[in-house]
């Protein structure tokens, strides 16, 4: 055991220029750039998370690993009872690390209070990540994940690709991570970009923020990341999503990310502190031209806040949007197809809904709200929460079953709208007050002002400057093949990839003599 220590060590400290590093508690320290030899280093970390293999701390570091592998958790099988932390950076400012590779631990790598953190090129594909009890025939109520709280490091429980926190100014580019439970978690980190990144294929969430503000997260992959759910058996996504936004976190970024196939696809929640006295929330986020389809849940879930949701793609979800509580919010020029309803919004105010085009949802919009708040709710005391003050206009309305179902709401301006293949279009009763469809001009003008002004991201890596042909990868690039909610193959460690074959039962809950199976995955010559 002695040697195979000394030999790890020694091949850590075999570096460009021979860099000298100082030895820690659990690994190495890293204080100033290093060039790394390629290799397989095999270093178990230790069950706290405090300590890493490698700490690295410093100023101005540049650190290329140059793809060497980090392999932990060496004496396990299973990825859930992957363990320790294999990169620490802390208490730094200008640190850059490119072409690492980590497989193994429960956090491949955490930074804590560092400025202007670079990761480019590096892939903590197959870490940690849960046993789900749910199975084709049955859902199981504990896989369940709750991201509310966050102030003690909670979410480090279900591990994480990557965890920062107290990480200003950060980039992220060119990484990549499946085969985990969370890729990319960011506790109070602000101003940052996150683009170009591959996190797709894991059993919870692509990327979280909580206390989070002023990022862009733009250009990335975010496909696959989804559990509880079983093609038309049970839908209930047990709270992964594609990209998760709580408490607090505004004025971020949302631009052409491909996040479909995912629990949500977009999860914002104001936070509890918003739940409790009625202030704050995750306001003025602008969420646009990203695809948010066929998640099992909801494409587009922003609740108790102010948004901005405009020119997405949200086909064949439960609900396209679940605005709940939204206010003062647009939706606008966005794609709605094959969803149960299309935008789904209880106690909402203010909101102005223009501009979309809605084909084949069974129904379109749905506003209501409920005759009294659930009991403890602060929010409700401090907040009007009357449904009402809705503009409608100028959008185009296909072969929907219902097109407006409204209940309990008041003062809705529905104009300039064109329907066509209807079954109804108001199902309404006497709670419904103020429905006026007559054309407001002066609202006319303020729609389609409030749609010309198109987000144009500044990208300010060099390696972009020239815009989208400057460096910037296709996201949505030959997704098309997967269309459709019926190729989420979640299994025992979360979703299907479609890298390796797998003989699927098609007809789980059929109590027949037949059973149907499909065998999915790539061409090859495949030996059991």
């Amino acid at each position: 055991m002695i040697t195979r220590i000394f030999i790890f060590l020694l091949l850590l400290s075999f570096v460009n220029g021979h860099a000298q590093e100082n030895l820690v508690t659990n690994g190495i320290k890293i204080s100033k750039s290093t060039n790394f030899k390629k290799g397989i280093y095999k270093k178990d970390g230790v069950e706290a998370l405090d300590k890493a293999v490698v700490l690295i701390e410093g100023n101005d570091l540049v650190i290329d690993f140059r793809n060497a592998l980090f392999i932990g958790s060496n004496a396990k099988k299973e990825p859930d009872a992957f363990f320790g932390l294999a990169v620490l950076i802390r208490n730094s400012k200008r640190v850059t690390i490119r072409n690492l590779k980590i497989r193994g631990y429960k956090i491949p790598l955490m930074a804590r209070n560092v400025e202007e953190l670079t990761l480019d090129n590096c892939d903590f594909s197959y870490n940690y990540r849960q046993h789900l009890n749910s199975t084709q025939e049955k859902e199981d109520i504990s896989d369940w994940m709750s991201y509310h709280h966050n102030e003690q490091d909670e979410w480090l429980r279900y591990g994480a690709a990557i965890y920062l926190r107290g990480c200003n100014k950060t980039l992220i580019k060119n990484c990549t991570v499946t085969g985990g439970q969370n890729a990319l978690m960011m506790m109070e980190c602000n101003d940052g970009m996150i683009y170009n990144n591959d996190f797709s294929f894991n059993s919870g969430i692509g990327i979280g923020m909580y206390q989070s503000n002023r990022n862009k997260i733009m250009y990335n992959k975010l496909i696959f990341n989804v559990r509880g759910y079983s093609d038309g058996v049970y839908n209930r996504g047990q709270d992964s999503a594609g990209i998760l936004v709580y408490e607090q976190s505004s004025n971020n970024l949302f631009y052409k990310n491909n996040v479909t196939h995912s629990g949500d696809g977009f999860f914002l929640w104001a936070g509890q502190t918003t739940m409790d006295n009625g202030q704050g929330g995750c306001n003025d986020n602008i969420i646009r031209g990203n695809d948010f389809s066929y998640a099992p849940t909801n494409g587009v879930e922003v609740t108790f806040s102010r948004n901005t949701i405009v020119d997405n793609r949200i086909f064949e979800c439960d609900n396209g949007i679940w605005g709940g509580y939204s206010y003062e919010s647009v939706i606008s020029n966005n794609k709605f197809r094959n969803n149960k309803t299309a935008i789904a919004i209880e106690h909402g105010r203010q909101n102005k809904i223009s501009y979309n085009i809605f084909y084949r949802d069974k129904t379109a919009i749905h506003l209501w709200g409920r005759t009294e708040q659930p009991a403890g709710w602060g929010y409700a005391k401090y907040r009007n929460t009357q449904s009402g003050n809705y503009a409608i206009a100028f959008n185009n309305f296909n072969s929907n079953e219902i097109v407006f179902d409204l209940k309990r709401t008041d003062t809705l301006n529905v104009f300039n709208n064109i329907y066509q293949d209807y079954e109804h279009l108001f199902i309404l009763d006497s709670t419904v007050n103020a429905l006026d469809t007559a054309l407001d001009e002066d609202l006319a003008i303020a729609l389609s002002a409030g749609t010309s002004s198109p987000v144009v991201p500044v990208l300010s890596d060099p390696a972009v400057k020239g815009g989208v042909k400057g460096g910037i990868n296709n996201p949505f690039k030959n997704s098309g093949s997967l269309a459709g909610r019926k190729n989420i193959f979640v299994t025992e460690w979360g979703p299907y990839d479609f890298r390796s074959p797998v003989i699927w039962n098609r007809n789980p809950t059929d109590s027949g003599n037949i059973m149907i199976f499909e065998l999915k995955g790539p061409a090859g010559k495949w030996k059991r």
